[in-house]
């Protein structure tokens, strides 16, 4: 095995813990040369979301949630064959998993409290109106004859 350059961090001291990260590697699509028949440069990332012990509960009740569409018996999987050395896919595919649960694991947005508009800009915006629509008004050709 390379030296990764793990660990990758998800959210603030948790990250993917590497015992945990199941690898499959297999031949790319696509075009390439005499080599490509011969290296497993693809990467299928594996992550048993729903038995894993290195996300705090609520973080994992939260994802198992978002990612429920994604998860297959809870297990989240990414691909990446984006690049012709195996080693970079690798990299590749732990950065996507990091980022896909730093965003599935965020806490929910606070909730938005409805604000008022002020009276006087209120009152304002209706005299102006008021006037927009006498100066309009007077613009009718009813006395010009």
């Amino acid at each position: 095995m390379y030296g990764m350059s793990g660990p990758y961090p998800i959210r603030g001291s948790v990250s993917l813990p590497e015992a945990e990260l199941m690898w499959r590697f297999s031949r790319s699509s696509g075009p390439g040369g005499q080599h490509v028949n011969t290296s497993d440069s693809q990467v299928e990332l594996r992550f048993d979301l729903a038995r894993t012990e290195a996300l705090p509960e609520v973080w994992k009740a939260r994802a198992l949630e978002r990612l429920a569409g994604r998860l297959v018996d809870g297990v989240v999987t990414v691909r990446a064959s984006e690049h012709r050395s195996q080693w970079r896919n690798r990299e590749t595919a732990a950065v996507r998993l990091a980022a896909l649960l730093a965003e599935a694991t965020a806490p929910p947005p606070k909730p938005r409290r409805p604000t008022r508009i002020p009276r006087g800009i209120n009152e304002r915006r209706l005299r102006e109106k008021k006037q927009r629509s006498e100066t309009k008004r007077g613009r009718t050709g009813r006395d010009w004859a």
